[in-house]
């Protein structure tokens, strides 16, 4: 069937009912004559187009008691049966549909039940043939068999209509995990973000304070210069702490100017932002710098940015060393600290932490690898790789 007769079936489903209904009709009328042509005694003719017409007129009712039509349509093709009809595919159509539409609609157990019924009186209907003794498969078995086989489709369609329901509910439940699923992800990604911007900013912003308050007395022009340059700190943190929240807007501004994301190219100025608070920082490269994709860049520096403040807020020395290791197909970042020589190592949490858990899921994120933990002579380090060729397309998590 076309496109065009398929939306003129759709848009007029009475009409296709009558229709349908009525090549029905005229399809068990021509059963009834044919087989007035082939049956020795000749059956009443209009006994014969009054049961065909009742039992097609039935079927209009299918759907909402499809247990009701099923008992007319079978009364009435027994009745075509008493009346001397040999049972054809044909004269039985209005039962066939009927089974079908009941092994469609209703369970199992019941299309089944109702099969059973109605092979059992084509069965009985069989003996009223008059050539019953010469012909059992014609009057007896075929009958049957048509119904049971009607009985058998429809239950191949109901159970493939169950099939697609539930293949449908399942990828549902599938599309409603995995947009969950990205939520969950997208949630931990920004939450990420916003503890690494406000626990590094925050925690230089309260180092140089310490410092300042501890020079006040001793040092005052070296505590005005890092009053100075605190509000540099709390400006940066506010900067990127607003870039962060941005990310939560779903619609964006166009004419929206934002800063680009931090990398590598911006340790000179985290570094100072270290010496400010106190901290010390030296950076050495290994091996040829090569160019970075920027989720790989924003890696790793937000590595070394969380790595520099733990350095800040845990480590009983003022001093870390950062070095860069390139090869051809890695980034080695590596970040550590001593301890005094007569003082135990920092309090440190290898297993723990936000902090070493966002570094580890920011490298696991990229491909690459991480490790944090105590020297055994000392000190703490913060070691990663990172692959220097990473998927660009999303945003680092």
């Amino acid at each position: 069937m076309s496109t065009h007769w398929q939306r003129r079936a759709a848009t007029r489903p009475k009409a296709v009912e009558a229709a349908t209904l009525s090549l029905l009709f005229a399809v068990t009328v021509g059963g009834l004559v044919f087989t007035r042509t082939v049956m020795p005694v000749t059956p009443a003719l209009w006994p014969g187009v009054a049961l065909s017409a009742v039992s097609c007129a039935a079927l209009v009712r299918r759907r909402d008691r499809p247990l009701p039509v099923v008992a007319v349509t079978l009364l009435c093709t027994m009745g075509l049966g008493a009346l001397g009809y040999l049972l054809t595919p044909g004269l039985m159509g209005a039962l066939l549909v009927a089974q079908y539409s009941v092994s469609v609609r209703t369970p199992r157990r019941t299309t089944w039940n109702s099969a059973l019924a109605a092979a059992a009186g084509m069965i009985v209907a069989g003996f009223f043939l008059p050539s019953f003794y010469d012909s059992l498969i014609l009057a007896i078995v075929n009958p049957a068999a048509w119904v049971l086989l009607s009985a058998v489709f429809g239950s191949y369609v109901r159970v493939r209509r169950e099939f697609a329901v539930a293949r449908a509910e399942h990828a549902a439940r599938e599309r409603e995990e995995e947009a969950r699923h990205r939520v969950i992800q997208e949630r931990m990604r920004i939450a990420r973000e916003l503890h690494d911007v406000v626990a590094h900013h925050l925690t230089l912003a309260d180092a140089q304070a310490g410092t300042a308050a501890h020079l006040a007395r001793t040092d005052p022009d070296k505590a005005f210069e890092i009053v100075g340059r605190l509000p540099e700190s709390t400006a940066a943190a506010l900067r990127e702490l607003k870039a962060t929240v941005g990310l939560l807007r779903q619609d964006t501004d166009p004419t929206d100017e934002r800063a680009p994301a931090p990398g590598l190219e911006q340790v000179p100025d985290l570094v100072d932002a270290c010496s400010a608070a106190g901290l010390q920082v030296t950076v050495t490269n290994g091996g040829q710098p090569h160019p970075l994709t920027s989720v790989i860049d924003l890696t790793a520096y937000r590595i070394l940015q969380e790595a520099l403040t733990n350095v800040t807020k845990h480590a009983a020395t003022r001093t870390a060393q950062v070095r860069l290791d390139y090869t051809r197909r890695h980034l080695t970042l590596t970040v550590t600290n001593d301890t005094l020589p007569d003082r135990p190592a920092a309090a440190h949490r290898s297993g723990g932490g936000f902090g070493l858990r966002s570094m580890r899921e920011r490298a696991t994120a990229v491909g690459g690898t991480f490790h944090a933990g105590h020297h055994p002579q000392g000190g703490f380090e913060v070691a990663c790789t990172l692959p220097l060729h990473g998927n660009d397309e999303s945003p680092a998590p």
